[in-house]
């Protein structure tokens, strides 16, 4: 703006030209004015957004969701020694959340021995400050090849509340709520470094953040998450506590 106001009082007089060669000069100082977004939730605290803040188009560093994007995971589950396949897919398609919100559906499937176990569309959007916020999810399990509903929750319905999968600006120590609905959904984590790294089938990543991701609803349990640019979604998760998963990125396209 300031640079246009200058262009146009050129003929102007000096001291409407110095006056507009201060503007200019001031702007370039600050920087501009930076986005103002809501705080990162924590526990049951409730949220107030503006759809007019958010995007369905998710680019953050550590998780671009590009549309097309495809994750493959080898989960390894050290209990029984068995191996599912997980494939992740950002689709074309966009939900509008009860709140709101347009958000990007992402499509989740889980296959044990070739066959469907579960099948997720998980709802995320990004805000105006990077944050990636996560609304919400569609799952179904298959027992025995019949279909169930396996904790399904959407921001805005029911007291349902939505939280933040990964943060524009992540800190050792942030800690900041990524779901919340009671009872069936408390998931809450921490950035553990910034500086961690995972070697996978689809490669060494090096530097990667590091998350611990935990729950009231079940103490005892907490995995350990990796994040590297460029790759989107964790390129390493590990049950540390409580649990018995590995899921690694084998491949990744986009």
């Amino acid at each position: 703006m300031a640079h246009r106001a200058l262009s146009i009082k050129l003929a102007a007089t000096g001291a409407v030209l110095l006056a507009a060669t201060l503007a200019l000069g001031l702007g370039a100082a600050n920087g501009g004015t930076p986005p103002r977004c809501s705080p990162l939730p924590q526990g049951d605290d409730p949220v107030h957004l503006d759809p007019a803040d958010f995007s369905a188009n998710v680019d953050n560093p550590q998780w671009p969701m590009t549309v097309g994007s495809r994750w493959v995971y080898r989960v390894l589950d050290y209990s029984d020694r068995s191996v599912k396949r997980d494939v992740i897919k950002a689709t074309r398609r966009t939900k509008m959340i009860a709140d709101g919100i347009k958000a990007r559906v992402v499509r989740d499937i889980v296959r044990d021995h070739g066959k469907r176990s579960e099948v997720t569309r998980d709802w995320y959007a990004q805000d105006k400050c990077g944050n990636v916020w996560y609304f919400g999810e569609h799952t179904v399990e298959y027992v025995h090849g019949h279909p169930r509903d396996n904790g399904s929750w959407e921001a805005g319905v029911d007291g349902n509340m939505p939280g933040v999968a990964l943060p524009a600006k992540p800190r050792v120590g942030l800690s900041y709520r990524e779901e919340y609905s009671k009872g069936v959904a408390e998931d809450q984590s921490r950035v553990l470094a910034l500086d961690g790294q995972a070697k996978v089938p689809a490669g060494h990543f090096k530097p990667a953040l590091m998350t611990e991701d935990f729950s009231p609803i079940e103490p005892n349990v907490s995995e350990i998450k990796y994040y590297a640019k460029g790759s989107g979604q964790a390129v390493l998760a590990v049950d540390v506590s409580g649990g018995s998963d590995m899921e690694q990125l084998v491949k990744y396209t986009h």
